[in-house]
């Protein structure tokens, strides 16, 4: 099942996708939002809803980011062992780096993220991420993946130069400088997500590969990791971190451009998809 946040006529909603991608039921009616439902409803809930509920055309409705009003957007750094290398981290860490984001600093699936005029070194970051379901402290990890509702991509758009010359959390918190969609597809669909494949595109290029298999802190580890931080919320997002190719390693280094389009795409889950622009409030 494919799980969608989106706007229709105005009115912020959500609901389930058809089998063929063109229509979507509209379940705001029985629950105000997908986080309210992620919290009260068992996926055969939203399933039967989804039966009986009016429904749009996709094409008549705007998609959001998937969770718009979740608590915390958690970001695992340096969790790809081949990424940890071209950024020059030769050892292995012994716990993970997590850091959080804000929710203006995403947009949903064909919005354009914004590049700031100041820097010239705005660089893509393309990720799988994990949508909690039931929240909770000190999550074991062999119960981790209970506590999963789905799974969604994440682009983490970084501006380098600040992320290196003055913080990681500003490098990484710019306006609209990352993405998240273009859906969940309900865990019950994926029965291993370490079998699965990550793949990050420029302008058609494929820049990123790698095997979720490949992670260094498996997502069990960063689910029980960040709960023994915080408490983890329904709707609340865990990103597993970005493959080896991002633009900064390499030589010559290549960021993005006004115009670029950046591509995630993860088999069995989707593509996201977002052009850059220019943040003209930064010129």
């Amino acid at each position: 099942m494919k799980v969608v946040s989106f706007v229709v006529s105005g009115k912020p909603s959500f609901g389930v996708l058809s089998k063929d991608g063109q229509r979507v039921a509209d379940l705001s009616a029985r629950w105000p939002s997908l986080k309210s439902a992620i919290e009260a409803a068992s996926l055969a809930e939203l399933l039967a809803g989804s039966g009986e509920a009016p429904t749009h055309a996709v094409s008549q409705v705007q998609l959001t980011i998937p969770v718009p009003d979740a608590a915390r957007f958690v970001c695992a750094g340096l969790n790809f062992r081949a990424h940890a290398l071209e950024g020059g981290h030769d050892d292995a860490p012994a716990n993970p780096s997590l850091f959080l984001r804000s929710a203006s600093t995403f947009v949903a699936h064909e919005q354009p993220i914004l590049r700031p005029a100041w820097s010239d070194s705005f660089d893509y970051e393309c990720e799988f991420a994990v949508v909690i379901g039931k929240g909770g402290r000190y999550i074991a990890p062999e119960d981790a993946m209970a506590h999963v509702f789905g799974y969604t991509l994440l682009m983490d758009g970084t501006v380098r130069d600040v992320q290196f010359g003055h913080s990681l959390v500003a490098g990484k918190n710019f306006y609209r400088s990352g993405a998240i969609g273009p859906w969940i597809v309900t865990a019950d669909e994926i029965s291993d997500p370490t079998g699965l494949q990550l793949i990050g595109r420029v302008n058609g290029e494929q820049r990123q590969i790698a095997p979720i298999s490949d992670l260094i802190f498996d997502i069990p580890t960063l689910i029980s990791y960040w709960s023994r931080v915080d408490a983890l919320s329904p709707g609340d997002i865990v990103s597993v971190g970005t493959p080896a190719g991002v633009g900064f390693a390499m030589d010559p280094k290549s960021f993005l451009q006004v115009g670029d389009v950046v591509e995630t795409e993860v088999p069995g889950v989707g593509i996201l998809r977002n052009t850059v622009a220019m943040d003209e409030q930064s010129a």
